[in-house]
């Protein structure tokens, strides 16, 4: 779209001041903040221009300009000027990644916290696709609770799994340790979308000498096959969205808030951007319903070049952008190192 440079600064200023202050910004507004060197009269006319192009929008006829879903995409394109994170932000990010995590899930999960406290929008992430994730090992520990024992699960993505498990009367320790050693001989290295189809009556072979163990094995087993596959969601600060005036409407708001706790609504707003880089989606460009008042902008991360999920925010298109692009730019590539660190 051509645009004339003193439309330009004209739309600049209007999206600039209603994502600071959220109410529709009359000419004389604009006049009175912004040097831009013109009578407010002249402003008006820009505009009113900038209306039929489809950039700005009237709520109410007394009422001044606010943007348009186009009038933010123009902006975001052509206008916005770069924002970067302070020398102190950018430490405050290595620092909460320096913290001791020893799993993705711990990782992921202070992620979404970091993105949600300093941008104040609702922060999503996509872990690894599990499905295609192999087991390194896994192990049955006795726990001082009777009758109980803890089955621990690591995966190649790093992800640790936990499940208590109730064990007959009898099984002693050393028991439980040749049940570890039986599957990791067995199962060790194999995809988990494969333990579904694999023939499991080897395991049971080897292990039909201590019959009080077979029913347990089976126990264990199911609970293998039961580990999550697909990428696993995570988010933090949905209720941010109370606090954005376009989201009063209770109506709108019970909608976003479902929207949020849906995984498989979130994983559809990581599906339909593309596979890697940063992605922009503004308003109805969200072609899924219940956000097509929100923008999204989501941004991959890797492990040694490899795409390994996304993460991303969401809140009202009065966005702060440059913000939120600079924020999520920063916590992508501490991501990243921390990820690398951990799957060494």
């Amino acid at each position: 779209m051509r645009m004339d440079e003193r439309k330009q600064k004209v739309l600049a200023a209007v999206i600039q001041d209603y994502i600071l202050t959220g109410e529709p910004v009359g000419s004389r507004t604009i006049a009175r903040r912004y040097n831009l060197g013109v009578s407010p009269a002249t402003i008006r006319n820009e505009m009113a221009d900038l209306e039929e192009m489809g950039l700005l929008e009237q709520p109410h006829t007394s009422a001044g300009r606010i943007p348009s879903d186009q009038g933010y995409r123009y902006y975001v394109d052509c206008l916005m000027p770069p924002a970067y994170l302070t020398p102190e932000e950018e430490e405050y990010v290595r620092r909460r990644y320096n913290q001791k995590m020893l799993e993705i899930e711990q990782v992921l999960a202070e992620t979404t916290r970091l993105i949600s406290e300093m941008t104040s929008y609702a922060a999503i992430a996509l872990g690894p696709d599990q499905g295609r994730a192999s087991l390194e090992e896994v192990q049955v520990l006795p726990i001082q609770v009777a009758n109980k024992a803890l089955l621990v699960a690591v995966t190649s993505t790093g992800v640790v799994e936990h499940r208590v498990l109730t064990i007959p009367e009898g099984v002693t320790p050393e028991d439980l340790n040749r049940i570890s050693r039986v599957l990791n001989a067995r199962l060790q290295g194999r995809a988990l979308e494969d333990l579904r189809q694999m023939v499991l009556s080897d395991i049971y072979q080897e292990l039909a000498q201590h019959r009080n163990l077979v029913n347990l094995v089976r126990d264990l087993l199911q609970q293998l096959l039961s580990l999550e596959s697909g990428e696993r969601v995570y988010r933090n600060g949905t209720l941010n969205i109370l606090n954005q005036p376009e989201f009063k409407d209770l109506d709108r708001v019970r909608e976003i808030l479902s929207f949020l706790d849906q995984d498989e609504a979130l994983r559809r707003i990581f599906m339909t951007t593309p596979s890697t880089g940063l992605t922009i989606r503004i308003g109805q460009e969200n072609k899924i319903e219940g956000i097509d008042k929100c923008s999204v902008v989501t941004i991959s991360y890797a492990v040694e070049g490899k795409i390994m999920g996304k993460v991303g925010l969401l809140g009202p298109t009065r966005m702060q952008y440059s913000r939120a692009i600079s924020v999520l730019r920063c916590v992508a590539d501490a991501l990243s190192q921390t990820l690398e660190q951990l799957y060494r």
